[in-house]
């Protein structure tokens, strides 16, 4: 079946997590991603836990579907082969510090003189201009530069990191949306053109309401724990047996729900009568509805709001989500085999598109296990020169 980025090649020099991500996302909508990696090691994520049979997950999880060559660009040899695939290519993707691919004459300016129509595309953690963009970055200094840590966690509290790697993901997101919008502009016009994106950059473009609300009212925004800033209740609640959240978006869903546990009289009273209202008297109507939803379990909560249509779910661990009928029914949770591993469960796709449906049917390469495959089969090299190549240590 026909994907939506059949027939694009991408050569991808990124590591560990930001660019791994993007290029990855690019190979589930069909791409053909070649990974170029150091013949010493290759990415350090290799070398990132947690390991099947002495292979990494952490790297399974963020390079299926892409074949691995290994080059050593800061050989002469190493970068003439690397613009003989250039040559054949649409995408390059590097997240290095800016700069380093300068040193080594493959920078966009250098390989866009010899091919107008290359899409570049470099992930770094401040972008390729501005004073911090020779600094190296990772997601937890980002988080915390980019003021996700200052709102997260519960008031008067220690600093939380998001649980999960948030701007190395975002980072990749928007480098995914930029090769593409490039893509389509490169369809219309022939030419290719750079695509910089910086993690700081996207850490702050998913601030959400944060930052107008800091430049509307002069005040910092604080960490509310579970709370919604602009919305009530909209939080997590202790059940008799764990935590549900409820998630109460306007008054007439409000009704509803003082209505369902007999607190009718909270619906008219003067604190609480409108979101506005709520949210200014969180503090005095959070220890009232502590009180109500401390008598029932979660499952209990969730049967009776969700027949009355007012949003409520529980907190699930990762057991329970990989397990949960929704994330089984959209084939969130699939299963690629590897030499090495056997098989492995990775998430699936989440972009789920009617003809040209993304794949995740192919694991991540070992170091190197396409080397042979694309130098003869791509640059039509004989394998003897592949082989002096190897002992020469340029691949």
């Amino acid at each position: 079946m026909a994907t939506p980025l059949d027939g694009i090649k991408v050569l991808d020099l990124t590591r560990v997590l930001a660019g791994p991500y993007a290029t990855m996302l690019l190979s589930d909508l069909g791409a053909e991603v070649i990974k170029i990696e150091h013949p010493n090691g290759g990415d350090e994520s290799r070398n990132f836990g947690p390991f099947k049979n002495g292979f990494s997950l952490y790297f399974m999880s963020v390079n299926r579907g892409k074949r691995s060559i290994t080059l050593n660009l800061k050989t002469e040899r190493g970068q003439a082969i690397f613009k003989r695939l250039v040559k054949q290519s649409d995408v390059v993707v590097e997240n290095f510090r800016p700069g380093t691919m300068k040193k080594l004459g493959l920078d966009y300016d250098a390989l866009t003189a010899e091919h107008p129509s290359l899409i570049y595309a470099a992930c770094s953690g401040f972008g390729q201009t501005g004073p911090y963009a020779q600094q190296g970055a990772y997601d937890m200094i980002i988080q915390g530069m980019g003021g996700i840590i200052s709102i997260t966690g519960e008031p008067d509290g220690p600093p939380v990191r998001v649980g999960t790697s948030i701007s190395d993901i975002t980072a990749a997101l928007f480098t995914t949306i930029g090769i593409l919008s490039a893509l389509h502009h490169r369809h219309h016009t022939g030419k290719g053109q750079l695509v910089d994106v910086a993690m700081l950059d996207s850490l702050v473009a998913v601030l959400e309401n944060a930052v107008v609300r800091y430049f509307a009212t002069g005040e910092v925004p604080q960490p509310l724990g579970s709370r919604h800033p602009a919305i009530t209740p909209f939080e997590a609640f202790a059940s008799a047996d764990g935590h549900v959240i409820i998630a109460i978006g306007n008054d007439t869903l409000w009704a509803k729900f003082c209505e369902h546990v007999n607190r009718q009289e909270l619906i008219s009273d003067a604190r609480f009568s409108t979101n506005a209202d709520r949210t200014a008297n969180h503090s005095e109507l959070f220890p009232i509805l502590a009180e109500v939803m401390c008598q029932r379990t979660t499952d209990e909560w969730i049967d009776a709001l969700g027949k009355i249509g007012v949003p409520c779910g529980p907190i699930n661990a990762m057991d329970r989500v990989v397990a949960h009928p929704q994330v089984q029914a959209r084939e969130m949770i699939t299963q690629v085999v590897h030499n090495i591993t056997g098989p492995v469960e990775v998430p699936g796709a989440p972009i789920k598109l009617s003809e040209t449906p993304s794949r995740v049917d192919v694991p991540a390469p070992s170091l190197g296990e396409h080397t042979m495959e694309v130098l003869t089969g791509v640059l039509k090299m004989h394998p003897d020169e592949v082989e002096r190549l190897s002992q020469e240590g340029i691949i």
